[in-house]
């Protein structure tokens, strides 16, 4: 899995073999520049979920239900589901949490539209956590996420996100499970990984966590390229006359006259 917010990602995520697209409301930070993930909108996720599904044919597309769209009653949750799937094109929905949320899970599954939850680092609620880092590193916080994760797939989950979990408790959750669990930040143990678009191709500058691996450094590279472009048309070394469009010697001389008798 790998997160994807618009068209062109989708068709390259595709093109690449990835199976599962999530349209993350990760796009609050690295697609519309917030510092959390709390301000996107469900507009705002339907309008990029809709972008990707245009373009990715083979994967599933998972659209994440942003912050305030499920937490108010089972009716809101179930409502937003069915704008990602009906106006956004999503294949299923995701959400975080568990506890309350457990509800929030059985009902968007009652209505036929699969759900995966998201457990361990939510990053919806990382101020009440005590902000980004690893859940479950005791005893009594791993048997919660434990638990958590037999809750959600109980009530209709079809996978579950494991984030910033200690490899370990992450493995013996999805011993557990009979559904998938999808990591990140929670070691080789998952079922499947998901990193952010802009995270494993070095597209955002802000703080990278420990559990990604950049597979490139595209940040240097366009900023290369945009540094030369600039170059080349301060100069006047671009466009060159390959650039550009003709027209025949005729009609130009045609031109000429008609602006010359315009005075």
């Amino acid at each position: 899995m790998v997160t994807a917010y618009d068209a062109p990602a989708a068709l390259l995520a595709d093109q690449a073999g990835v199976e599962l697209i999530l349209v993350g409301d990760s796009a609050a930070m690295v697609v519309l520049g917030h510092e959390s993930t709390l301000p996107v909108t469900m507009d705002e996720m339907i309008f990029l979920t809709r972008a990707v599904t245009r373009s990715a044919r083979r994967p599933l597309v998972i659209g994440d239900l942003p912050f305030g769209s499920y937490e108010i009653s089972d009716e809101q949750a179930v409502g937003n589901a069915i704008r990602l799937v009906k106006e956004g094109g999503a294949d299923m929905v995701k959400l975080e949490g568990a506890g309350r949320m457990v509800a929030r899970v059985r009902a968007i599954a009652e209505s036929n539209i699969g759900v995966i939850g998201h457990i361990g680092l939510t990053p919806q609620s990382a101020t009440r956590l005590g902000g980004f880092r690893a859940q479950g590193r005791t005893a009594t916080a791993a048997l919660r996420l434990y638990d958590d994760a037999l809750e959600l797939q109980d009530a209709g989950c079809v996978a579950v996100v494991l984030e910033a979990v200690p490899a370990p408790v992450a493995a013996r959750i999805t011993e557990a499970l009979e559904i998938p669990t999808i990591g990140i930040g929670a070691g080789a143990g998952c079922d499947g990984q998901v990193l952010v678009w802009h995270d494993l191709l070095g597209l955002h500058g802000g703080r990278t966590p420990r559990f990604v691996r950049r597979y490139a450094e595209l940040t240097e590279e366009i900023t290369a390229a945009l540094g030369e472009y600039v170059n080349d048309v301060r100069s006047g070394a671009f466009p060159e006359p390959q650039h550009t469009y003709s027209i025949p010697d005729e009609e130009l001389a045609e031109f000429d006259d008609a602006l010359a008798a315009r005075g």
